[in-house]
């Protein structure tokens, strides 16, 4: 496997994507591990041991679906395929079916290519590549590896291009990395922030919620100040003569700064302070809410007390 590639090709990756495989694999890993811990709760047969370790978690196979407009691929969508592990093939049944209903609701979609999960290439990946030159005469590859490494700041994906390059003096193809850009619309952002706000499936309070919120917030204020203290100290190295004139970064840096006064208008501050009273209101009502339905818990559990001390003794409800 060679490097990077050299084709030259953009190539544009949506986050719906990158959960849909996400997705696939997560699913297939809870159901291999709950077959797993089936089986290990069964009495062993044939003179097995019981609680032995659940397998592995198979590898996810699917296609990727999107446009190309001249030298720039853009990858919006994918589905899963069904993968014969004994032949190293794709149902090819299965894809024509799921290429035709795609077409339907999506007729500017092309198949692109395929996905799988791996920390690397596998030496079978070429011939499940091979298999789609005929719907694609150059298909992608596009590989997610779902380990978690704490110390990895990219995704944890690539995107791989074929090249024939001689080899021995055999021409072979052989898998080249290339770069890819995030590229979001306004749904996906939606998509990606509700995913990223859902609730802890082990019953999270909203306080931890509301932590795990402020916690990206600060994270992503974090980044931010360093990328700006990395660009002023560049700047500032500039001025100084320390490094040459760059006049293409300078007009960059220009258009930035062109944008914040925009955040400054009497417009700005106005809607500003309306959304933050609006906020404020509704966070005294819900406040005012909460107290009123206490005062109620409270006042309804004086009334059944006194009303009992009242059969006894002959006296009046207090309410």
């Amino acid at each position: 496997m060679a490097s990077s590639s050299s084709s030259g090709i953009t190539f544009k990756l949506h986050p719906l994507v990158i959960v849909n495989i996400s997705d696939h694999y997560t699913r297939l890993k809870a159901q291999t591990l709950h077959s797993g811990e089936s089986s290990s709760c069964a009495p062993p047969s044939n003179g097995g041991t019981a609680g032995s370790a659940p397998p592995a978690p198979p590898r996810v196979f699917g296609c990727v679906i999107g446009v190309q407009r001249g030298r720039t691929v853009e990858i919006f969508n994918s589905f899963e395929l069904l993968f014969d592990s004994n032949t190293h093939t794709l149902d090819r049944a299965f894809l024509e079916k799921k290429q035709e209903l795609y077409k339907k609701v999506f007729p500017t979609f092309y198949i692109l290519g395929w996905y799988s999960t791996g920390s690397d290439v596998e030496e079978t990946d070429m011939l499940i590549h091979r298999s789609l030159m005929d719907i694609n005469e150059n298909p992608i590859y596009v590989l997610l590896n779902p380990a978690i490494i704490h110390s990895q700041k990219d995704l944890p994906i690539s995107i791989y291009e074929t090249e024939l390059h001689v080899i021995d003096g055999n021409p072979q193809l052989i898998f080249v990395k290339s770069s890819y850009n995030i590229e979001t619309v306004e749904a996906e952002r939606i998509s990606v922030d509700h995913v990223a706000h859902l609730k802890p499936s082990d019953g999270g309070s909203a306080a931890t919620q509301l932590s795990a919120h402020l916690t990206g917030i600060h994270s992503a204020i974090k980044m931010l100040n360093s990328r700006v203290r990395v660009l002023h100290q560049y700047l500032v190295a500039m001025q100084r003569g320390e490094i040459p004139l760059d006049n293409s970064l300078l007009r960059q840096v220009l258009s930035l700064l062109r944008r914040l006064p925009a955040i400054e208008s009497e417009k700005f501050q106005d809607e500003f302070l309306m959304e933050f009273n609006d906020t404020l209101l509704m966070t005294y009502l819900a406040m005012f809410t909460n107290c009123t339905g206490t005062m109620n818990d409270v006042v309804e559990k004086f009334n059944i007390a006194y009303d009992r001390h009242s059969r006894r003794g002959g006296r009046t409800a207090f309410i």
